[in-house]
């Protein structure tokens, strides 16, 4: 029996693949689990329409990250800091101070994606990477200024 997966099944296939099974196997374990659908003209048809939409839909989101992405390529963000003497911090600036100075430009960013090659510790700019999209990554500048 041929059936569309609806989610990663060991041994059998991926999420939206079509495959040949026993029909003992797709009777009692797959449809019964809602693990997959019989494969019907129907089904065929909107199984090829919802990978359309999800490719479209990435397609958009890359093209959005790119824009974005030139856009915020080689800006600079500043970040006012509490700071002791000769201009050292109290802490050291994270990737969570990062990411919500670069929201606060009207940029989404997770701190998950903002990265520091080395700490910072002391007052100046450096230079980061925040990542957009998994094809998109852009240098930004974090210029850390005494809180007044």
């Amino acid at each position: 029996m041929k059936c569309i997966l609806l989610a990663d099944v060991k041994g059998v296939g991926k999420k939206d693949d079509v495959v040949e099974v026993s029909d003992g196997y797709a009777r009692n374990f797959l449809l019964k689990k809602k693990l997959a659908v019989e494969a019907t003209a129907d089904n065929m048809n909107k199984n090829k329409l919802k990978k359309g939409s999800e490719a479209e839909h990435a397609r958009r989101e890359l093209e959005e990250a790119i824009a974005n992405g030139k856009k915020l390529d080689g800006q600079t963000v500043k970040l006012a800091v509490k700071t002791g003497e000769g201009g050292r911090l109290y802490g050291a600036v994270t990737a969570m101070d990062v990411a919500d100075a670069i929201q606060k430009a009207g940029f989404a960013v997770d701190k998950k994606n903002v990265t520091i090659k080395n700490p910072i510790k002391s007052c100046g700019t450096y230079e980061v990477t925040a990542k957009l999209h998994s094809k998109v990554s852009v240098k930004v500048n974090v210029e850390v200024v005494p809180e007044e």
